[in-house]
């Protein structure tokens, strides 16, 4: 819901994100990928937006996953997948894959290039211990599903997961309580947003730049909020777009190597030891 907060959150940190290397060679930028207090139930956020298709194409082959969800955002291109369910299919512009590893999926994410420029994020959430081993579910959601609010004049709201402004985002049934923004300012413009002080929050800029108070950033860099009951955000001269996200915090002990995510080191070497004796994947296909 909208708020004017009178305790409006203030950015504690903004840092750039980090070219890395992932999958098959794909060149992207990490904005964030460590256990923080500040971002739990987050894990890491890469984005994978380039015009140069060698960046891309490489793609991301068959990979496990277990213990934590991914989500992940086309803004615009197609990337492809399939996974060990028996799942293929496309995702593409303004579309969402929300994937709940849980008990363990291998799949494979392949961005293609298109006459559009790609732009995407994937978003990593931490699972609780007691879910960690639940069955994997996928859920597509279409850019059509995706409601868009506009609060006030020259500021849209893409909600894809909990709610602005008396409207619900399609994705429900949560293992984590996650909020999810996409927000798109015209320059000079402002933004309100109630957030619960149980959550954490984090902005992720895509484009042009904005005053979230206190801290002012640009393209590809991450805002990490302190404590309160809300934001005020203001976009720069170009305007702004940039995803906003909340969480509640999980606040258990992390074990975490590459894809796996769980909560003990013996945990992290069974999974480890059942994917070389592959039997990692306890979930049939579907048919």
């Amino acid at each position: 819901m909208k708020s004017r907060s009178t305790n409006a959150r203030k950015a504690i940190s903004v840092n750039s994100a980090i070219p890395t290397t992932e999958g098959a060679g794909v060149r992207l930028k990490r904005a964030f990928g460590t256990v923080d207090p500040w971002l739990d139930p987050f894990l890491m956020l890469d984005d994978f937006s380039s015009k140069e298709t060698s960046d891309f194409e490489p793609g991301f082959p068959e990979h496990p996953h277990r213990g934590m969800e991914t989500i992940t955002y086309v803004i615009s291109g197609q990337v492809d997948h399939r996974d060990s369910l028996g799942n293929s299919g496309s995702i593409r512009s303004g579309d969402v894959q929300w994937m709940t590893a849980g008990s363990g999926i291998i799949h494979a994410e392949m961005p293609r290039a298109t006459p559009e420029r790609l732009c995407g994020i994937q978003l990593w959430v931490n699972l609780p211990r007691e879910k960690k081993m639940t069955a994997p579910r996928y859920r597509d959601v279409k850019a059509e599903e995706i409601p868009t609010v506009e609060p006030s004049r020259g500021v849209k709201v893409k909600v894809i997961a909990g709610q602005h402004d008396g409207v619900v985002g399609p994705v429900k049934d949560l293992m984590v309580e996650v909020h999810c923004l996409d927000i798109i300012m015209e320059p000079n413009t402002e933004f309100h947003h109630a957030i619960s002080p149980r959550l954490n929050a984090f902005a992720y800029m895509l484009q042009g730049s904005a005053d979230f108070g206190g801290g002012m950033a640009r393209r590809q860099q991450l805002v990490v909020f302190g404590e309160g009951e809300g934001v005020s955000i203001r976009s720069g001269e170009e305007g702004a777009r940039f995803i906003l996200a909340a969480g509640r915090s999980i606040r258990e002990p992390v074990a975490w190597r590459g894809p796996v995510v769980m909560s003990t080191d013996s945990e992290l070497e069974d999974a480890f030891k059942e994917i070389r004796h592959g039997t990692f994947v306890r979930t049939e296909p579907l048919r």
